[in-house]
């Protein structure tokens, strides 16, 4: 008798089973993720592997290295009426990406909000920002090169591996920035033009999710580089 109770007919059976398909489908549709978001959110955890990489990596050759390192706050001083400011490029350059993530997060409320005037013109701002820090990063590797003559293959202030260091993180993370806002200005372009009205402002969002991790992996940089 407990026996014949125990054992499921068929139809009991397929309704257990269209039970849970029906709860494994309840939650996939409440934590719903849109595919774009989804994809981005997994190129930004692959870039998150890349630039540990580049600086553990970095770390371990400060620490290991015989020859004496250059002083960070020498290297990329800045003259002012001949009196060299530490680190002043290097403050502009940091104050400038932080005030770009304030302008993206503005951006993508008004996004939510539909303004399109106002999220373009947030948008085309926060690209304004970072093509002023590609070019104040540009000239930073003009003044390295001409003027102090570091190269990524050596380095006459020091230890050779610092210019090779300094080219591949910066380098790598200014192409980030560079194609960021590339990125922005195409997103607010369309914006303006109003293609995203039906399909919603979700974009907007996505491209903000990338353009505050360029600007989190800057702190990183800022603080292993130029504060070390």
């Amino acid at each position: 008798m407990a026996q014949s109770q125990a054992t499921a007919t068929p139809a009991e059976a397929e309704t257990a089973w269209k039970s849970l398909a029906t709860d494994w489908s309840a939650d996939k549709q409440t934590f719903r993720v849109p595919w774009g978001k989804a994809m981005m959110w997994i190129f930004l955890l692959s870039d998150t592997f890349i630039f540990t990489c580049f600086l553990t990596g970095y770390m371990n050759v400060r620490v290991s290295t015989a020859s004496p390192w250059p002083n960070p706050s020498e290297v990329f001083g800045l003259e002012v009426f001949g009196v060299s400011v530490p680190l002043l490029l290097i403050g502009i350059m940091t104050f400038d990406l932080i005030t770009s993530s304030g302008t993206m997060a503005l951006a993508v409320n008004f996004g939510y909000r539909r303004d399109r005037g106002r999220t373009a013109a947030l948008m085309f701002m926060t690209a304004a920002f970072g093509a002023i820090f590609v070019a104040m990063q540009a000239f930073e590797w003009t003044k390295l090169i001409t003027q102090e003559g570091i190269r990524p293959w050596g380095n006459p202030l020091g230890a050779s591996q610092f210019g090779a260091s300094f080219f591949m993180i910066t380098g790598f993370h200014g192409l980030h920035v560079s194609a960021g806002v590339v990125y922005l200005c195409i997103v607010a372009f369309k914006v303006l033009r109003g293609d995203y009205e039906k399909r919603g402002y979700e974009i907007v969002e996505i491209a903000g999710l990338y353009w505050h991790f360029v600007d989190l992996v800057w702190v990183f940089i800022f603080a292993f580089f130029y504060l070390w």
